[in-house]
């Protein structure tokens, strides 16, 4: 006898479409080679603040989500997609700086560590997830603003300034979703 499916989850994810403010991204270029200005986005890329523990994040809230809140799961989904952009994008600038994408953030006292779950925050009901959400968001940009100082290359500021942007639509996304919970 065959086993019978019983429970599916009865959310529609069709048709989700990355979360983005509506602007272009500039070109994905740099003025040279910088291995300091690399190592400045492998921590954008995977580190405690990232967009690998973004996408994690989002993806993890969004499956616990999905069953009971349909609505705000597409969200998230839609959020997730666009920060796996950005990661993209990071992932780019970083080989083109002469750096390498390995999973791990390396620091300007030399020190490296790979990238790991223990970065993220997992909520168990939909209001700590949303809340945790927008300070991860916050936190994104603050740590963005703080390497657009650090580094001299107007190519890769343009690409972090247009990633600022999104980050901004994500919080203001959230928010409006905490209003609903």
């Amino acid at each position: 006898m065959e086993n019978e499916c019983l429970l599916a989850n009865n959310c529609n994810f069709a048709g989700i479409r990355p979360a983005m403010a509506d602007l272009p991204y500039p070109p994905i270029q740099v003025t040279g080679k910088n291995q300091a200005y690399a190592n400045l986005l492998s921590i954008d890329y995977c580190g405690s603040v990232s967009e690998l523990s973004a996408i994690t994040q989002y993806i993890n809230n969004e499956n616990r989500l999905s069953c009971s809140r349909c609505s705000i799961a597409k969200t998230i989904l839609g959020i997730a997609m666009a920060e796996m952009m950005h990661l993209q994008k990071l992932g780019e600038l970083v080989f083109l700086l002469g750096g390498d994408v390995s999973f791990t953030a390396k620091y300007q006292n030399g020190g490296a560590k790979q990238w790991t779950p223990a970065y993220l925050s997992i909520p168990d009901n939909a209001k700590k997830m949303l809340i945790a959400d927008i300070e991860a968001e916050k936190a994104a940009i603050k740590q963005y603003k703080v390497h657009m100082q650090m580094i001299k290359d107007n190519c890769v500021n343009a690409v972090l300034g247009r990633i600022i942007k999104d980050e901004e639509y994500h919080i203001m996304l959230l928010q409006s979703l905490l209003k609903e919970v």
